[in-house]
């Protein structure tokens, strides 16, 4: 399928040929008719894109801050390489789209095959939409005027926030098409309403739909024009829907205001606020969010669970069916609002001099006669290797900035790259010489060339697909974890019981030069081990948290050093201790300290810990054993004291991933992935659920 990306490493807008997606459990897959461009937002990416690296710094300082971080802690080529990395990432361009249902997923009840429907979805020929931002369209509104759901629906959201009352006079600061539409419903809610914009054709727009408009530049200062219009009290509320920088748009509507006015910010400004301006009147100011409530919940956008409508009467889906409702009863008039209808193959006429366009709405039309093609070829291999195919499921960060760079110079073999939009996978795969990229998981498990499969998805779905190419005959690799819990591991252990592929998590620090130095100098002895990460914080909404996609930090990344203990120690974990910050320790996993035993009678303690500066190193291990003692920073230094012959390594970043991988396509030729032994990756697993275990129980664990 074609679909619309912008780079922001080179600023070109392209379209790509994709894999089209296959439809999720509680999505819908529609095939695109129409879709809308938003000028304001769609021109601000692009025109991010084509900014050089220091204007984009400019821009965003805060990420600055981040990157300097970044370096003290793991050096500048590491750091250059990431943030390039991040660059090369394209980025979809669209949220206004117009098409039919083509296929409804698990647990879709709303929505079947052939419903016209409006949707957040991109500029894609076919996309697949959580059915909560998905609206039915009523018979009498064409596919173009259907095209404005979603973008109506961010200024009807602004509305609501200001909860204008009939005759109540609000100004719409901005005429662009977000402020056209929002003036216009203002006018049929039965307010007085004032519009200002630089532009005299959107004006003219604005007056005919029964605004009051006006364009500063012939005259009008804004704030005198609405004293004037109101009797000197001022706007009851004002509605921000321009982009600018300048700080005088937040400063005029504070003048503008009434004593405690209203005023809700849409569109994107400059927010060095006086306090004088709203202290003097009470003022009161918020920020809209999107098409409404809903937006940005996981719980709502993605596992379908909406609102009760008693408790929220609008979110993002009933503002997306009360749009739908206007246009249907006339109330909201959008045809005159379309300046151009294009085809998707002529998309440069839109994109190629965006900057400069005087377009109020720009449509882009989809050929209908299309089919969708969940696998594309990107790279022709014709003399590709027979031994050692693999297959990669999963294109997110990882896959990105960890794996495939450790792969490159490795003479891997991939075969298949698999995401779950086709965007992602496709890009790696032009990036890494990848042959294939697709959308269908099942194609990677049936190719009989496909030797490995290595699975980087999100953590809830590892096991189902670990037993799943065990079933193939595949071996598998997996980053960790394993699985979430015990009875996922049953599963596990009883397919590779009854299969012949072989099994490998992605514990790499054990392969990192300053972990293999430490273990060559301490052998098997008893010993104690400290290890602490300063991991970081991760906001409390990202699915790492949530216990059933994520699994909690401790298991999905803490388990790194419970198997450094396992390889130092050279002997399994017996038993082990959580405790966790705070007075509900049970609800602050990323803030805790394992204690654990191991079989041969060596000890450690794992601190894992995400209330540290970044700015600090991220990992530090310490190893006493043999009146040696060895102190390992960040897989950049090591240090030994008392130990012969031997003071010091010091390396660029390293933990292991170059080395883990490299030995995994040797490895594979040969018909395993076995570089750690099975009993280890399973004594590993079941000692992170054991902490957790621990925690909630207040006592020791002993490991099976």
């Amino acid at each position: 399928m074609k679909q619309i990306l912008q780079s922001f490493k080179t600023g070109i807008t392209e379209l790509a040929e994709l894999p089209s997606p296959k439809v999720k459990s509680g999505q819908v897959l529609i095939k695109t008719t129409r879709s809308l461009v938003s000028l304001g937002t769609e021109r601000m990416l692009v025109e991010f894109g084509k900014a050089s690296l220091i204007q984009k710094a400019r821009q965003q300082p805060d990420k600055v801050k981040m990157v300097l971080d970044k370096i003290k802690t793991e050096g500048l080529m590491p750091t250059i390489e990431t943030v390039f990395n991040k660059l090369e990432q394209p980025l979809p361009l669209g949220y206004c789209n117009v098409g039919e249902v083509f296929a409804v997923g698990n647990g879709v009840t709303d929505f079947k095959v052939g419903d016209r429907v409006a949707s957040n979805g991109q500029h894609a020929e076919f996309v697949s939409v959580p059915q909560n931002l998905v609206a039915h369209i009523p018979d009498n509104i064409s596919d173009e005027e259907a095209a404005f759901t979603v973008i109506g629906s961010i200024g009807l959201q602004g509305i609501r926030l200001v909860n204008p009352t009939m005759g109540e006079t609000v100004v719409v600061i901005g005429l662009g098409l977000i402020g056209l539409l929002t003036a216009e419903m203002l006018v049929a809610n039965g307010c007085k309403v004032i519009g200002y914009d630089l532009d005299d054709t959107k004006v003219e727009i604005a007056k005919s739909k029964g605004v009051i408009a006006f364009n500063p530049l012939k005259g009008n200062d804004p704030v005198k024009f609405v004293n004037s219009h109101t009797n000197n009290v001022g706007a009851d509320a004002v509605l921000i829907t321009a982009s600018a920088k300048t700080n005088d748009i937040i400063s005029q509507a504070a003048h503008m205001s009434r004593k405690r006015g209203r005023i809700v910010l849409v569109g994107v400004i400059g927010l060095d606020i006086s306090r004088a301006d709203f202290y003097e009147k009470e003022l009161s100011f918020q920020v809209s969010c999107s098409y409404g409530p809903g937006r940005y919940d996981d719980d709502y956008e993605f596992k379908g669970m909406d609102y009760p409508l008693p408790f929220v009467r609008w979110t993002e889906k009933r503002n997306f069916e009360t749009i739908l409702q206007l246009i249907s009863t006339g109330k909201l008039d959008v045809k005159g609002l379309i300046s151009e209808v294009i085809p998707l193959e002529e998309y440069d006429k839109i994109y190629g001099d965006i900057g400069n366009s005087k377009s109020i709405a720009s449509i882009i039309k989809y050929n209908e006669n299309n089919t969708p093609e969940h696998t594309i070829i990107v790279n022709k291999k014709e003399n590709a290797p027979t031994k050692g195919g693999i297959g990669i499921i999963g294109a997110g960060n990882f896959t990105k900035m960890t794996m495939l760079p450790a792969l490159k110079g490795t003479n891997a073999n991939i075969k298949h790259i698999v995401s779950s939009g086709g965007v992602n996978g496709t890009a790696l795969a032009q990036k890494h010489n990848i042959a294939q990229s697709t959308t269908d998981y099942d194609l990677v498990l049936d190719d009989k060339d496909v030797d490995l499969v290595m699975i980087t998805t999100r953590h809830n779905l590892h096991a189902d697909m670990v037993i799943n190419a065990l079933e193939k005959g595949k071996h598998v690799f997996v980053e960790k974890p394993l699985a979430l819990n015990n009875e996922e591991l049953v599963a596990i252990e009883e397919s590779y019981s009854k299969n012949n592929g072989t099994l490998m998590i992605g514990f790499n620090r054990r392969f990192s030069p300053h972990t293999q130095k430490i273990k060559s100098l301490v052998g098997n002895a008893p010993m104690n081990i400290v290890a602490t990460m300063n991991a970081g914080a991760i906001p409390p909404e990202v699915w790492v948290h949530d216990m059933a996609i994520g699994g909690g930090r401790i298991i999905g990344e803490a388990c790194h050093y419970l198997d450094l203990m396992v390889f130092l120690s050279g002997s399994k974990i017996k038993a082990v201790c959580m405790n966790a910050l705070g007075e509900n320790p049970a609800e602050n996993t990323d803030n805790a300290s394992i204690l654990v035993k191991m079989e041969n009678g060596s000890t450690g303690v794992v601190n894992y810990f995400a209330n540290g500066a970044k700015s600090y190193a991220k990992e530090h291990l310490e190893v006493f054993s043999q009146e040696k003692v060895l102190i390992m920073d960040n897989f950049i230094k090591t240090s030994g004291y008392g130990v012969k012959g031997f003071s010091k390594l010091k390396t660029k970043l390293d933990k292991g991933h170059k080395a883990q991988f490299g030995q995994i396509v040797e490895k594979i030729k040969q018909g395993s992935v076995e570089l750690i032994p099975y009993e280890e990756l399973i004594n590993v697993t079941k000692a992170s659920f054991a902490a957790i275990q621990s925690l909630k129980e207040g006592s020791w664990v002993t490991i099976d």
